[in-house]
């Protein structure tokens, strides 16, 4: 079991710590945290078709307890005219974008070698690392609001998240030299692109969630000031708990029973947007699907 208790103060992975090095960032985003905090809603909670907060994604979802499998059909939006632009969040302190430093001083992994790639399990430009855990195929779909929802080719989507233990690349002890669980894909004609990662865990004070940001091209993703869009999305509690339940996963248990939705720092305004449609079980993997609508 891991034990966020051994991290240093600086890479604790509390609600506490995760909130002090948020207000450590640069203005803009410090009152994005303090807004956020407040509880105010930044846009309208509408799902792509006008829905409201308390709708739920097309098609009938089933879940099978002892699994967390379910049956919603894996589908690709087909674009309605009416969508909604996803939620800007903070990008937290473990971007990795060239926004802020780790021990060794600013990091940017979107300069590095190797950086674009589908699989992000496994580190790259030199290290050599790779994270266990279930397997998750990430399937997002970028669509323009301003263009009645028409798909966007040659989107660059910059992604990133926490190991199962909770412990970020690059930041947390034990993993400053490893980079994996990021990376960056490029739109195809449909506006898709898809990541091949593995479950995140649930570390104190934050639901499961993974990180993105969006650039217009892949030649502007190599710079956190050329972002169109930074947002974070999460997972239905059935899935997650199901995974927790497995070998390695076990620090999460208790964290998730501790948080929810309502009570995160980032999704407690409202998280219809945000929240992502997801198939499998914990023998075969998952495979979570999101539209992420963009003003383009």
């Amino acid at each position: 079991m891991h034990n966020h208790d051994s991290h240093d103060s600086h890479h604790d992975h509390s609600l506490a710590a995760d909130l002090a090095a948020m207000l450590n960032l640069n203005s803009d985003r410090r009152q994005t945290l303090r807004w956020l905090l407040a509880g105010a809603s930044a846009l309208p909670i509408l799902g792509c078709g006008g829905g409201s907060d308390g709708d739920t994604s097309t098609g009938t979802t089933t879940t099978t307890p002892a699994t967390g499998t379910t049956t919603t059909p894996v589908t690709t939006t087909t674009p309605t005219g009416s969508c909604s632009v996803i939620p800007e969040e903070t990008g937290g302190p473990y971007p990795a974008d060239g926004t802020n430093s780790n021990a060794s001083g600013v990091v940017n992994v979107l300069t590095q070698s190797g950086v674009v790639r589908s699989d992000i399990r496994s580190s790259f430009n030199g290290a050599t690392g790779t994270a266990a855990g279930i397997p998750l195929t990430i399937k997002l779909q970028i669509v323009n609001v301003n263009g009645s929802c028409a798909t966007l080719e040659g989107f660059a989507v910059y992604l990133w998240h926490c190991d199962r233990d909770g412990n970020y690349s690059l930041y947390s002890s034990g993993v400053t030299t490893q980079n994996y669980l990021r990376g960056v894909q490029v739109s195809d004609s449909s506006g898709n692109v898809s990541f091949t990662s593995i479950y995140p865990g649930c570390y104190s004070g934050r639901v499961p969630h993974v990180h993105f940001e969006v650039y217009r091209t892949l030649a502007s993703a190599t710079s956190a000031s050329n972002r169109l869009k930074t947002s974070q999305f999460a997972f239905p509690d059935a899935p997650s708990n199901a995974v927790y339940a497995t070998t390695g996963y076990s620090a999460s248990v208790r964290n998730m029973a501790a948080i929810s939705l309502a009570t995160d720092n980032v999704f407690s305004d409202g998280a219809t947007l945000q929240t992502v449609t997801i198939t499998g079980d914990v023998t075969d993997g998952y495979v979570a699907t999101l539209t992420v609508g963009v003003s383009a």
